[in-house]
């Protein structure tokens, strides 16, 4: 049987602050806003690396999701304020560059560039609503 033809398009990570998040995701690690969309008093924000136009995350605000209920909004806000909620992984191949980069933006460090006992190279900060971002070495 032959594989498909797939490719990722779009992620979705959430936001609580649309203008911090787009300060980080563009002016930190330098993303291209793709789309800024504003609906009922919220803000969707598309961001994307340059040079990869069919690669997007949709930073989007968690509790504008249907169907949640009250008690599910609060446990999805206290997940984010603990960074446990949603996690990226980005490859670069120079993760200390990288990590100093977003470091002298003010970023909250994780873990600084790391040898890893898997065999990657990478470290770790928090965006602004707490989604662990890490960066890995790929070379």
């Amino acid at each position: 049987m032959a594989g498909m033809n797939l490719t990722i398009h779009a992620s979705f990570l959430p936001q609580d602050d649309p203008d911090a998040a787009l300060a980080f995701y563009r002016d930190a690690l330098g993303f291209e806003v793709r789309n800024d969309v504003g609906y009922g008093g919220l803000r969707w924000l598309t961001v994307g690396p340059a040079g990869q136009p069919g690669t997007s995350i949709v930073l989007y605000p968690p509790t504008a999701s249907p169907g949640i209920t009250d008690d599910e909004r609060k446990m999805i806000a206290e997940m984010m304020a603990k960074g446990t909620f949603a996690t990226l992984l980005l490859a670069t191949p120079d993760v200390d560059d990288a990590f100093e980069r977003v470091q002298a933006t003010g970023a909250e460090v994780v873990q600084e560039p790391a040898d890893q006992p898997y065999g990657v190279r990478d470290c770790a900060v928090r965006d602004p609503a707490g989604n662990l971002i890490r960066i890995q070495e790929v070379r």
